[in-house]
């Protein structure tokens, strides 16, 4: 009795389900980028803008402001404001606050999404926070600006965008 062949069968169905497990790894990114546009989640706004825009006072667009700390984040992070109304082209800016109320030096980074997600090509930040890494000692608190122009060629039927930040802890990480 040949009991090899069961064995060679074996590790090669094995085989097999390694190679489809690395492939499908590979393919998470692009099938998460697909769904977030489809559902319109998650939107990735674009790096730093410096072009110039004209501003278009025919229409207004509601920009909502949120923020969320990770897991472990003991930060208080919040906008002065909830909400401001612009017109496209316009340059904006919004204030926010971050404050460490624990008794050690803590490094964060903020990670912006915008909603809904085919709006995100027509949010150019000039200035924002999330650029850089942000470090508080114990008891700071900061002010940090958001500047921002909402794109004239954002197409008409989108007049509310939500910006989101999320806060992480990445004292660790130094």
């Amino acid at each position: 009795m040949n009991t090899s062949t069961p064995i060679k069968r074996l590790v090669l169905r094995l085989s097999l389900m390694v190679v489809v497990m690395f492939a499908f790894g590979f393919a998470l990114v692009p099938i998460y980028d697909v769904m977030c546009r489809a559902f319109g989640i998650n939107g990735k706004t674009a790096g730093q803008y410096e072009g110039e825009q004209t501003v278009d006072p025919s229409r207004q667009v509601r920009v909502q402001f949120l923020t969320t700390n990770n897991l472990n984040m003991v930060w208080e992070f919040y906008p002065k404001n909830d909400q401001l109304v612009t017109n496209p082209g316009a340059v904006n800016e919004m204030i926010f606050v971050a404050f460490n109320p624990s008794d050690q030096p803590m490094k964060a980074q903020a990670v912006p999404s915008i909603s809904p997600a085919e709006a995100a090509q027509y949010f150019h930040k000039t200035e924002c926070f999330c650029f850089t890494q942000q470090t508080l000692q114990p008891g700071e608190r900061i002010e940090m600006p958001v500047r921002f122009i909402v794109d004239r060629n954002m197409p008409k039927e989108v007049k509310h965008l939500t910006l989101a930040y999320t806060l992480f802890d990445i004292t660790a990480a130094r």
